[in-house]
């Protein structure tokens, strides 16, 4: 029968329990949810008494740490779990890593990385297989001295862990000034209930430590519906007594053995040159761009059909327009804005990009609501990058155009031409379209068949006045035209001119399109035959 221990009776056998074993170590296992394989285990120490019995760690912890015992403890459960580490390569078991606490009062030692450095070479441990656990509270009122203890632990090449995260009063300053490798979730925030104000706090912690490419370790998870809880937020590694409690080195062993073994990974992969957490930096280069330098820009997440705008820049919400703020754009949900077949548009778009690393355009037709303007309908061309990705959820970059204006221009402009067409067919009627910037000439049907020309007619008109479609004694007058439709001093055109070698007479007219700002886009032609009348 256990009996707790008082202070002095703590103190007083503390020397006999460093140097027969009665301080020692088990082993809780770090387990993948969703696979059921081993990532590593948790070291904890632990105080049995030959006479009292166990004692509790809240018991004698405090009253270690108090009389600045309590590093001495630690290093000898580092020490220990290096022998059960070296006992474990020497078997021919593959191990999994171990994490190591290391309090407050070792982090305020000046020596004490290096003590634990030299037991690890001892037994001749490679440092892949020891992390280091530090709590979050260690950090408040030291975080210089944190910092630095962290930057040794990583030159010696630890792995260090971020223990009882959240249970601290300053975990956002925390997790912007640390580098740890791993953080470990206190599940305190779900006692007794799953999800809630508690769940949403959770949510956004595993959100924030994703884009940052920082596994998340849920610890103390009891139940089923907690680590479901957890996995279907995006955590889906778990430290509790669903799956084990802490227990005795050979008992862990077993268990090792039996259990399959994977590596912990980082919970966000960035695309190789682009750094997304720096998006989130006010003062990097990489917001200075998003803000002023790129048009419409936006981040956001997509996993399972789902997407998530997590930020867009003024210019976006301006290129969107219908009078929207910023924060309507962020709360939106962006695919409930497309019918199927655009939506199918933009998913395959993101599906490209995350399947080639490569840019993907797409233009989609997306139905946008204002609280001041209502409802309307935009046209958006999106150029879309993977930035990062997780399992399968991925992180992207998107620039935009709204090209409404345009697309609405192209409309009236191919239905004006598909009638045109159409009536040029039972007409003697030539149609052909010319791009002032390419000098491009697309023409009808008919004038491919009957005149032989190509689908795209390069430098335009030259190769048609070669072939004697225009006379050389109106060859000049055209070139005139012409010289008038790319310098857009005219909106029109229109004459009679005699056409091939036959010189029959045709109408020749032109039509010019201007963009928003004037400049002269395209002109489209026609050649009407002249029919003679007064002739029988």
């Amino acid at each position: 029968m256990s009996k707790a221990m008082t202070e002095q009776e703590l103190l007083a056998c503390f020397e006999d329990a460093v140097s027969f074993g009665h301080i020692f170590v088990t082993y809780q296992p770090k387990i993948n949810h969703s696979t059921g394989r081993m990532i590593g285990a948790e070291a904890l120490m632990r105080w049995k008494h030959p006479v009292y019995g166990m004692q509790y760690p809240s018991d004698f912890i405090p009253v270690l740490e108090k009389n600045d015992l309590i590093y001495r403890a630690d290093l000898a459960v580092f020490e220990s779990v290096c022998a059960f580490l070296r006992r474990c390569i020497d078997e021919g078991a593959v191990p999994v890593p171990i994490s190591v606490n290391m309090s407050r009062y070792d982090i305020y030692r000046k020596n004490y990385v290096d003590e634990i450095e030299k037991l690890r070479v001892k037994y001749d441990i490679p440092v892949k297989y020891l992390h280091v656990e530090v709590t979050e509270t260690s950090a408040i009122g030291g975080m210089e001295l944190v910092s630095g203890v962290l930057r040794k632990l990583h030159d010696y090449g630890y792995i260090v862990e971020m223990d009882d995260f959240g249970s601290g009063y300053s975990s956002l300053n925390v997790l912007k000034d640390l580098e740890v490798d791993v953080i470990k979730l206190d599940m305190r925030f779900l006692s007794g209930n799953i999800g809630g104000r508690g769940g949403t706090i959770i949510s956004a912690i595993v959100q924030m430590a994703k884009w940052l490419g920082t596994p998340v370790i849920a610890e103390g998870v009891e139940t089923l519906d907690q680590a479901d809880y957890m996995k279907s937020i995006g955590c889906k590694y778990v430290q509790g007594y669903l799956y084990s409690k802490p227990v005795p080195a050979d008992e862990f062993l077993e268990k090792m053995n039996l259990l399959e073994h994977e590596p912990l990974t980082p919970a966000m992969d960035l695309v190789a040159k682009m750094d997304a957490g720096r998006f989130w930096d006010p003062s990097s280069m990489e917001t200075l761009i998003f803000n002023n330098f790129v048009g419409g820009a936006a981040i956001f997440s997509y996993q399972d059909g789902k997407a998530e705008i997590l930020r867009v820049n003024k210019k976006y919400v301006r290129e969107i327009g219908m009078n929207m703020i910023e924060q309507e754009i962020l709360e939106s949900d962006p695919l409930q804005a497309f019918d199927e077949e655009n939506k199918r548009i933009i998913v395959a778009a993101l599906e490209r990009a995350a399947e080639t690393k490569e840019e993907q355009t797409c233009e989609t037709w997306r139905k946008v609501c204002s609280k001041t303007c209502g409802e309307d309908m935009i046209c958006v061309r999106s150029f879309i990058r993977l930035i990062g990705k997780t399992d399968n959820q991925y992180l992207f970059y998107a620039m935009v155009q709204n090209i409404t204006a345009e697309k609405n221009r192209f409309n009236e402009v191919y239905e004006s031409e598909r009638r045109f067409r159409a009536a040029s067919e039972q007409a003697n009627v030539y149609a052909w379209e010319y791009d002032i910037a390419t000098k491009q000439m697309r023409p009808c049907f008919r004038c491919m068949r009957d005149l032989h020309l190509p689908a795209i007619v390069y430098n335009y008109p030259e190769p048609a006045i070669e072939v004697g479609i225009f006379p050389p004694d109106y060859a000049d007058m055209y070139r005139g035209w012409m010289k008038q439709l790319d310098e857009g001093t005219v909106d029109h055109l229109e004459g009679i001119i005699p056409l091939t070698v036959g010189r029959v007479p045709f109408h020749v007219r032109y039509t010019l399109e201007f963009d928003e700002s004037g400049k002269p886009l395209k002109a489209y032609g026609s050649a009407t035959l002249v029919v003679d009348d007064v002739k029988e």
